[in-house]
């Protein structure tokens, strides 16, 4: 009995939009990325089994690689990662029932591309700072150093909590001084939660094409400013998850 089949949905693009021919699909193995085309609109699509399991890690990467490879050359509207399909009509019902609306945000879409900044204490560093600022801290830190953890262990809970209350505080500073620097570079800003309790800033931008290079300067300059306390991560250029996708428009 022949495996039953769905169709993997990545993105939503412009119908004169070609799926790169190397680009490889989610699976194992790889399926072939195809478009599905109504009016002015084609779906991204592979080939998956629907009882197949879907979420490795490489599956992530392929969706993630054919949408910011696709955001080089044209607008894209991310599906959200994981949907399927039983078939092309069924991706044609999609197009059909929120045409205009998606035409509408890949025209608002052209020539503007996601990056993301993603910023990172230097514990050491860091904790430092907050002792050389805070004497009350300083001198529990003095207290419990090289005392049993049992014996000091009240000393080392309120410790804790001022460092991670002082932690708590130069994040905000940090991610509202990087909101604050890149934001009228960008077309929008979206601020992201933290992946770690020792990030410092995170947050995504839309940006425009024609002013990608002052936006990778000012962040580079940003970088060089904090390199002391702070490593910096640019990611992009990327499509753009953190500001539209097609299964936001559809409701």
């Amino acid at each position: 009995m022949a495996e039953e089949t769905g169709l993997f949905v990545y993105g939503i693009v412009p119908s004169d939009v070609e799926p790169t021919p190397d680009a490889p699909g989610v699976g194992d193995p790889p399926g072939e990325v195809t478009a599905v085309r109504h009016g002015e609109l084609a779906a991204l699509v592979s080939e998956v089994p629907l009882e197949g399991p879907l979420g490795r890690p490489a599956d992530l990467t392929a969706y993630q690689e054919l949408l910011d490879g696709t955001v080089a050359v044209a607008p894209i509207l991310p599906v959200r990662f994981g949907t399927v399909v039983t078939g092309s009509d069924a991706v044609v019902d999609l197009l059909d029932a929120h045409h205009d609306r998606f035409a509408d945000a890949l025209d608002e879409l052209e020539g503007r591309i996601q990056y993301t900044v993603h910023a990172r204490f230097d514990e050491a560093t860091l904790i430092a700072g907050i002792l050389a600022d805070n004497p009350a801290a300083a001198d529990l830190a003095d207290q419990v150093k090289g005392q049993p953890e049992v014996t000091s262990r009240e000393q080392r809970i309120r410790l804790g909590e001022m460092i991670s209350q002082a932690v708590e505080l130069a994040r905000e500073a940090e991610n509202r001084h990087v909101l604050d620097l890149l934001s009228p570079l960008a077309v929008a800003a979206a601020p992201r939660p933290p992946s770690n309790e020792l990030d410092a800033a995170n947050a995504a931008f839309l940006v425009e094409r024609d002013r990608e290079d002052e936006f990778i300067g000012a962040v580079e300059e940003y970088a060089d400013q904090r390199q002391k306390l702070i490593r910096t991560r640019l990611l992009g250029p990327l499509a753009p998850y953190d500001f539209v996708g097609a299964h936001q428009l559809a409701g």
